[in-house]
């Protein structure tokens, strides 16, 4: 029992099988079952998975992630989700210039493509003029080749967030 906890406690991540694996090796004759149960009675645990926390900075003190320094600098587009009263689900597409935090276009509808985006990003290139760069997370319809080649090819930079954080987003 004392070797249990002692492997336990050094091991940290390990459950009771692969404690039982490391008793075998040391030459102990124990039974799966019987370490299972001592584990349970020893209040023993494998602690959650801590989420991997990156940084948005490097250890010079410089800042990785591109922010706005005036007006038409950088954009940020996404969809949000809802529901009306029936249950059906409705996609809004906005696109907020991060500098002036102002909204420059929410299109709602059931469904929106790429084809949508490209359609709304053009008519505010036109309107607005382009950004310098254009930020959104990784959704299929803002990496869809479609959008990247077109936003290439006006000369407009993308820049993606890292998947699971979308306070990254404007």
């Amino acid at each position: 029992m004392a070797r249990i906890t002692e492997l336990a406690s050094t091991y940290g991540r390990y459950g009771y099988r692969r404690i039982t694996a490391l008793l075998r090796r040391e030459g102990w004759r124990v039974n799966t079952k019987r370490v299972a149960r001592i584990w349970r009675e020893q209040g023993l645990k494998v602690p959650r998975r801590q989420p991997k926390r990156r940084r948005l900075w490097l250890a010079d003190g410089s800042c990785v992630r591109k922010r706005a320094e005036r007006p038409n600098h950088v954009w940020s587009y996404d969809f949000v989700f809802d529901r009306t009263h029936d249950g059906r689900g409705i996609r809004m597409l906005v696109i907020v210039d991060e500098y002036t935090r102002e909204c420059l276009a929410i299109d709602v509808a059931r469904s929106l493509r790429s084809e949508h985006v490209l359609e709304r990003l053009f008519d505010l290139f036109v309107r607005r003029g382009l950004p310098d760069t254009i930020r959104s997370d990784n959704g299929a319809e803002f990496t869809a080749t479609a959008v990247r080649n077109w936003l290439g090819r006006i000369g407009v930079k993308t820049l993606y967030i890292e998947p699971g954080s979308p306070w990254e987003n404007g």
